[in-house]
């Protein structure tokens, strides 16, 4: 272990000794078997990856990447993928590992991956071979903690991934309407890693490898682990309540934690205050402030107590104060360890990872992946893997800080980009390794397409700033908008040999892209496949208030930008805007004028999403309390209504579709409830048409082609065969056509006039 005696400045993950030196070559997979691991040399591996996904070797997958990062180590590193979870003996295959398990549920939190919005188990799984579901058990993290337990008593166990990041503390559980304790607690784990973890992991493996107990690694950023103490030296502030207006004494700190009174004592002394003199006295020293010198809390030595899990699970307002208080330390920059309180045990978080610098993400970028599935599944596709493996990932992070979106508390929202060097020789490597290779790259992107090398202009800034977004209310003045590098990148990449196209399938940040409108040119001319999707979520005040998203102005200006440049392209291509109901702070009214503003617009979209309250984000804490923690947390703070009720639920997911017949019904319940009678007609600015004999057939009809082109789907792979009916065949699997299958967009319509008509465009993939 190198000495790091700044723990700001931490060790480059390239320039740690490695643990087996040069005695094993690298692996073409990372083993999953005895037999491979015989063939390999190996009696036993250092560190065992147990997975709730299919092992397929990429960098978009976490498994793979922690892997290949222990591996760079020098240590023997195993994969135990998707394991039938009933007995302990498939945790046996590999043996024990010397060092650790590292358990993970997948890229994706096992429930959300199980389970839709309505809490509907859902038929397939993106992560597994031929998409099948049930190869992985609810809460994987804990099913997997326990069988590895049960297998091997006395070795260590780490559990990370994305279901351990939003689960590290007590969370709201959407599948069991209550607060969990940490997953800490529950999975009886060692120690947790949370977010993008390969820093963790590397000095945590090799602290283990030379000797220490994984009880003692308490100073590592970006882990939580359990204690029942708060170390000599720290300074423990007290967010533990709700402050509460009253009669106010002199207190010199009212987030100390009273109890350590010694220390009380001593914050009085050191704290600064100021004494004002009556202008009136006739004292000499009349209009004196006296100040009195303050001592800086060491951010480093300073713990902040959140409400104890008892307290959040039975008070609401303490939870969303809690939810408020973690996201305002998130800024590895400046953000201080946090502690909550279990029964007798603290769970004690430090601060979160160090970005990586842009040559330690060349490096994990750059280690040798298969680019592949492992070769046991022979063959069989894996749907995540087939809608990535002609992509490459450019950046990490997201400072957008929507509150409905799990990137900001994994991933970060310091932008953590790859060198153009770097990205350019994964294309010729996809280019020349990977079999399929047509010569269409899918995307170049990230968790937002166009946040490549964007950061604060002063990085002295962005290491004090605490707001939760960069682009709420508005683009912040110190964030650089300049698409510069980006732009290079594209221009670069498209004109290497044997790429015919570049695609960006990633979400672009629109209002981020209107700052820079070449960047918007040089993207609608050269690399969108005939639809572009972007997310405006909404269109209403409320809703984007609570989901810290900009007005539908900049989606309206954006819009303007991609039709000019797609005009002087001569191209036919068109925005695919996605939209969320029943987020919270979401009335039927405001679902009525999104509705509305979807006709208006000649949008019919086909695949719409509800609210999915994931662990730990903001507006999960909204849908749980009805609390707002963008704001300071009071027993009177405001109420954010939620629709919660299935058939609410229902409702605002029918005004996204306000094209289907099968919705009619219902819209004109709730639309007459309004008020909004007016709106029911055939007229051009109605929403639906009146009832009409023969209504049930065209639903009948709908569920029918449906029902249809699926069923004849799943018996051959295929899409039904065109029926020789106008724009039959086009949608795929039966689907209606809509404008997320095919339908373009209607002229933006004026109220009282008619649409002029449109061809629809050729098919084209998403």
């Amino acid at each position: 272990m190198l000495p790091n005696a700044n723990p700001h400045v931490p060790v480059a993950l390239f320039d740690h000794p490695k643990y087996w030196a040069e005695c094993y070559d690298t692996s073409p997979y990372l083993p999953t078997s005895r037999a491979e691991m015989d063939a390999l040399g190996w009696d036993s591996c250092d560190i065992i990856i147990v997975t709730g996904d299919a092992y397929v070797d990429h960098p978009s997958f976490g498994m793979a990447v922690i892997g290949r990062v222990l591996e760079a180590q020098g240590f023997r590193v195993g994969i135990i993928a998707q394991p039938d979870w009933h007995s302990k003996d498939p945790f046996m295959a590999l043996g024990a590992p010397n060092l650790f398990f590292g358990v993970a549920a997948g890229n994706m939190d096992s429930m959300i991956n199980r389970y839709t919005a309505d809490r509907k188990t859902r038929s397939d799984d993106a992560y597994t071979p031929g998409g099948l579901a049930g190869k992985r058990p609810d809460r994987a993290t804990l099913v997997y903690t326990h069988r590895c337990r049960e297998a091997y008593p006395d070795v260590p166990i780490i559990i990370g991934g994305i279901e351990a990041s939003l689960r590290r503390i007590a969370h709201f559980d959407y599948w069991q309407e209550t607060v969990r304790k940490s997953i800490l607690l529950d999975a009886a784990a060692d120690l947790l890693l949370y977010g993008n973890a390969e820093r963790a992991v590397v000095e945590v493996a090799h602290r283990i490898a030379s000797g220490e107990p994984v009880s003692s690694i308490t100073d590592v950023r970006g882990t939580a682990f359990i204690r029942r103490d708060t170390p000599p030296g720290w300074m423990e502030i007290d967010s533990s309540r709700i402050d509460q207006p009253g009669k106010i004494d002199r207190i010199i700190n009212p987030y100390l934690n009273t109890t350590e009174m010694s220390e009380c004592e001593v914050e009085k002394r050191n704290v600064q205050w100021f004494e004002y003199e009556d202008p009136r006295s006739k004292r000499p020293d009349e209009h004196k402030l006296i100040f009195h010198p303050r001592a800086r809390l060491d951010r480093d030595t300073t713990v902040i107590r959140l409400p104890s899990y008892e307290k959040v699970s039975k008070d609401k307002a303490l939870y969303a104060h809690a939810n408020r208080v973690l996201h305002l330390e998130t800024n590895p920059g400046n953000a201080r360890a946090l502690v909550q309180k279990h029964g007798n045990i603290d769970v004690w978080l430090n601060p979160p990872p160090i970005p990586l610098t842009t040559p330690e993400m060349d490096f994990v970028f750059g280690l040798p992946y298969a680019r592949l599935p492992h070769p046991s599944y022979n063959g069989v596709k894996i749907p995540a893997y087939d809608m990535i493996r002609f992509s490459v990932n450019i950046m990490r992070g997201c400072f957008g800080g929507c509150t409905f979106c799990s990137i900001t508390e994994h991933e970060g929202r310091i932008i953590q980009s790859r060198s153009k060097e770097s990205i350019i020789r994964e294309v010729e490597e996809i280019r020349d390794k990977v079999p399929g290779f047509t010569g269409v790259i899918s995307d170049l992107g990230g968790p937002t397409a166009n946040m490549y090398r964007l950061a604060c202009k002063d990085p002295k800034i962005e290491a004090a700033c605490r707001k939760p977004a960069c682009v709420y209310p508005d683009v912040c003045h110190n964030l650089n908008t300049d698409h510069a590098a980006l732009k290079e990148l594209y221009r670069e990449a498209r004109t290497l040999p044997g790429i015919k196209k570049i695609l960006i399938g990633s979400g672009v940040r629109y209002d981020l892209a209107i700052k820079d409108p070449e960047y918007v040119k040089e993207l609608v001319t050269h690399h969108v496949g005939g639809y572009l999707k972007i997310a405006p979520e909404h269109t209403e005040s409320g809703p984007l208030s609570k989901m810290m998203k900009p007005g539908i102005g900049a989606y309206d200006e954006f819009k303007r930008l991609f039709e000019k440049y797609t005009k002087e392209a001569g191209k036919e291509q068109y925005l695919i805007p996605y939209f969320i109901a029943a987020h919270p702070g979401t009335s039927d009214e405001d679902m009525l004028n999104l509705a509305l503003w979807l006709k208006k617009n000649g949008f019919r979209a086909d695949q719409v999403q509800a609210f999915y309250p994931s662990p730990m984000a903001s507006a999960t804490t909204m849908y749980h309390t009805d609390k707002n923690p963008l704001h300071k947390v009071t027993y009177k703070s405001e109420k954010v209504a939620t629709a919660k009720s299935p058939e609410q639920r229902k409702l605002h997911k029918a005004f996204l579709r306000w094209h289907d017949p099968k919705n009619w019904p219902l819209l004109r319940k709730a639309i007459a409830a309004m008020g909004r009678q007016e709106l029911i007609g055939d007229g051009e600015n109605q929403l639906i048409p009146h009832y009409k004999a023969g209504e049930e057939q065209l639903v009948y009809e709908a569920h029918r082609r449906k029902n249809k082109g699926g069923e004849h789907q799943k018996r051959t792979g295929k899409a039904a065969a065109p029926t020789g009916k106008p724009n039959a065949g086009k949608p795929q699997g039966g689907k209606m056509l809509t404008q997320h299958t095919g339908l373009p967009p209607k002229p933006r319509a004026n109220f009282g006039s008619k649409p002029k008509p449109t061809s629809p465009p050729k098919q084209r993939g998403r």
